[in-house]
């Protein structure tokens, strides 16, 4: 796989050195409710998760790329999902590190995986599935140029009750 850079981040495919990060950020019971999870992964099948990561994004349709900051540490994760390549799109998921939140490392990530969207997969659109109370993901994705395009009312359920679940979309 090629790497993408700029002068904050790269994208990067999954490595075994990845696991420990992969498995504190997947059970991360704080973001659970964002993903639709309830239980934890374990390490042996989020270790067979990067060993298969190789296969083709056309054959598993989603694809997860590590985000590294310029000093090679392990920072965050991108993912595209629900790839449809017949209808040029895919959904996106973004997390970043609590302690890299706020500098830049997120609008860093979007920026390049949409040139490979457009560069590797000819996509037309990427969407995203954001809870409504989400305002650091809202800003994120609004300041990379996604619009507001629909809201699921009480969408999911989590902490006791129902929460919206907004649709932010982009032309690339």
């Amino acid at each position: 796989m090629i790497n993408y850079q700029n002068d904050f981040v790269t994208l990067r495919a999954l490595e075994p050195d990845d696991l420990d990060f992969l498995f504190d950020t997947e059970n991360d019971t704080k973001l659970w409710k964002y993903s639709n999870r309830f239980h934890p992964y374990s390490k042996s099948l989020l270790n067979s998760y990067i060993a298969n990561a190789d296969k083709d994004i056309f054959e598993t349709r989603q694809i997860k790329f590590t985000i590294t900051n310029k000093q090679k540490h392990a920072i965050g994760f991108i993912d595209l999902f629900d790839f449809e390549p017949l209808h040029h799109r895919a959904a996106i998921g973004l997390t970043i590190s609590a302690s890299n939140r706020g500098r830049g490392y997120g609008s860093a990530s979007l920026e390049l995986i949409e040139t490979y969207v457009k560069e590797r997969l000819q996509l037309h659109q990427l969407y995203a599935h954001i809870a409504a109370e989400n305002q650091y993901s809202i800003q994120l994705f609004e300041s990379q140029k996604f619009f507001l395009v629909g809201k699921k009312k009480d969408w999911n359920f989590y902490e006791g009750q129902f929460h919206d679940e907004l649709i932010y979309q982009k032309i690339v």
